[in-house]
């Protein structure tokens, strides 16, 4: 991989990669709307290629991504549009091991206090199991009364070291 120091820096790399991308790019004609009518909820860590490990095309799903994947005001605001205005009607959601929340707690919004001398609005939504985390906001998609279509919410943990996804029984929490 390039290092960053030595070819300036990575926004200037950026931008004439897409130079380059536009050089050769043509219009694909498409709609807006998702063709397999699905959103993609899932964490923002590197590792995962969402669109590779689930042999996605452009144009087929919206991708919405944050720290952990987990489902937050911001997210339910961007699945209410998803499927109100553009016509998704599935959703899966994504974590994955090795996520950075697993080593967070909300201490941090303290720090970040203690740091900058105002404390954020946002929660850090850390959490210590990611097969709970995905079981929670599978019901929190599912409970919202903004989205439309909540039959077909779908949750996963992502191996980041086999690439294989393990979908997570929302039945089998722990009050199960």
């Amino acid at each position: 991989m390039p290092s960053s120091s030595s070819e300036g820096p990575v926004t200037d790399r950026l931008v004439a990669a897409n130079q380059r991308y536009a050089a050769e790019f043509t219009d694909p004609g498409m709609d807006a709307r998702p063709v397999l009518k699905v959103a993609v909820v899932a964490c923002m860590d590197a590792r995962l290629d969402l669109h590779a490990a689930l042999g996605l095309e452009l144009g087929d799903c919206h991708t919405i991504r944050n720290a952990g994947g987990v489902v937050t005001d911001d997210v339910i605001r961007s699945l209410t549009i998803s499927q109100r205005a553009l016509g998704t009607r599935s959703v899966v959601l994504i974590h994955h091991t090795g996520c950075g929340l697993l080593n967070l707690t909300e201490d941090f919004r303290h720090e970040l206090e203690m740091e900058v001398g105002q404390r954020p609005s946002w929660a850090v939504e850390s959490f210590k199991d990611a097969d709970q985390d995905v079981r929670q906001s599978m019901e929190r998609v599912r409970t919202s009364p903004f989205l439309l279509h909540s039959g077909d919410v779908r949750g996963f943990v992502f191996d980041v070291t086999t690439g294989l996804l393990r979908e997570i029984d929302p039945a089998n929490g722990p009050e199960s």
